[in-house]
């Protein structure tokens, strides 16, 4: 196989203008999700189990990186979890693949935390209507989680149908099979 292509979004948009994006995706998403849900439902707000959405906020980030990793449970031989402190402190989980995985795969675990948990977060809103400030909370935060999952998808939409996505110090390399002759 050889590369067609890496793709390293960090070097190609740079750490402050990706959490620059983050921060205004969160912005719009809270603001569009909050006033479409207050459109729908105007009974009112409580306050209640601020305990339980505090909890949810900080189980958000260990479950989107557990959603990454449960369409690569087949090959879980090849996955390496790293934890690694964030702003001193927090501890940030990475998953590297350290084997080839087919794009379709990769495409997948990509999108699971994307799908699963969002459709989780506006299940629950319409459910439990007097807590729609938590859930539009918990959405933004998610979907500024979601960003750079979000441009690897867009990217990868553009590469070979039967490619494989292999990750290296340099960023992701998309590798082709050599042509068949």
């Amino acid at each position: 196989m050889h590369c067609w292509k890496t793709i390293n979004v960090k070097k190609e948009y740079g750490t402050n203008r990706l959490l620059t994006f983050a921060a205004i995706a969160g912005t719009g998403v809270f603001a569009a999700f909050y006033v479409l849900l207050n459109l729908f439902y105007t009974a009112p707000l409580s306050d209640r189990y601020f305990f339980f959405f505090i909890l949810s906020m900080l189980a958000i980030y260990p479950l989107h990186k557990m959603l990454h990793f449960l369409p690569l449970i087949g090959s879980r031989k090849c996955l390496k979890l790293i934890i690694k402190k964030q702003l001193g402190m927090l501890p940030g989980f990475s998953l590297h693949v350290k084997e080839p995985v087919a794009k379709t795969r990769f495409l997948l675990a990509l999108m699971s935390p994307v799908i699963l948990l969002n459709m989780g977060i506006i299940a629950a809103s319409v459910f439990y209507p007097a807590y729609i400030h938590y859930f539009a909370i918990l959405l933004a935060y998610h979907c500024s989680l979601c960003l750079t999952d979000v441009i690897y998808i867009r990217h990868l939409l553009h590469t070979p149908k039967h490619a494989f996505i292999e990750e290296t110090d340099t960023g992701f390399e998309i590798l082709v099979p050599p042509p068949m002759s």
